[in-house]
């Protein structure tokens, strides 16, 4: 993704054909799973913006969660995927058609924020991971600065989103999904930190996670 010159405003949504695919995937095959299999449930969904810049946070516990979450807010949502991917034929345009942005293994976090800065200036609302990586039970632990700084970046509003359940859909030894009931809770924007200053960051980052305990805690 090239970064648009300072003569020509930024997009502010995804392209076309991605709305249209994202619709169709979610329709016809995210959404019935979301409230059929995992019955799921979702709250707040009032609270996303359907266009202009923005930055999705969340807890992370299972391998569904970017497709469900997405799901949930009613906008296609870019996240990182391991550059290998974009190496696999038909694969690479179907991922790139839903936003994925590519992030080489082992790479620099400050690689993937700048992805994900892309991702945002050409029109996605892009997803970022509140812990970077999984957590056991659903909860927010260990909080990083990166979203944060995309955030005070881009000057992109913050939207908290608590995934319930999905820590329990893959269970030790099967390798085929639980029937766990899945909640989504979408809190209310956050806006962004006024510069990249590491205290700015820091009560930004304390303030989403917060929320998305505070969420996480209403359970099902």
């Amino acid at each position: 993704m090239t970064r648009a010159s300072h003569s020509e405003p930024f997009p502010d949504r995804e392209p076309l054909i991605s709305l249209l695919l994202y619709r169709l995937f979610k329709w016809s095959i995210v959404s019935p799973v979301l409230h059929t299999y995992f019955r799921g449930r979702i709250y707040g969904a009032e609270n996303v913006p359907q266009k202009g810049r923005l930055l999705v946070v969340s807890n992370h516990a299972s391998d569904f969660d970017p497709l469900l979450l997405s799901c949930g807010v009613g906008r296609p949502v870019a996240y990182m995927a391991k550059e290998e991917l974009f190496q696999v034929p038909v694969l690479k345009q179907a991922i790139r058609a839903y936003g994925a942005y590519p992030v080489k293994r082992g790479s620099a976090d400050r690689s993937a924020m700048k992805a994900a800065i892309a991702s945002i200036e050409s029109g996605w609302a892009t997803g970022v991971f509140l812990d970077g990586t999984r957590t056991l039970d659903g909860r927010i632990a260990d909080a990083k600065l990166g979203a944060a700084w995309i955030a005070a970046k881009t000057q992109s509003p913050l939207l908290p989103v608590s995934l319930w359940g999905t820590h329990t859909i893959f269970r030790k030894g099967s390798a085929i999904p639980h029937p766990a009931p899945v909640t989504v809770r979408i809190g209310e924007l956050i806006a962004p930190p006024a510069s990249s200053d590491r205290s700015e960051l820091e009560a930004i980052t304390q303030r989403c996670a917060l929320k998305i305990n505070s969420l996480h805690d209403l359970g099902r």
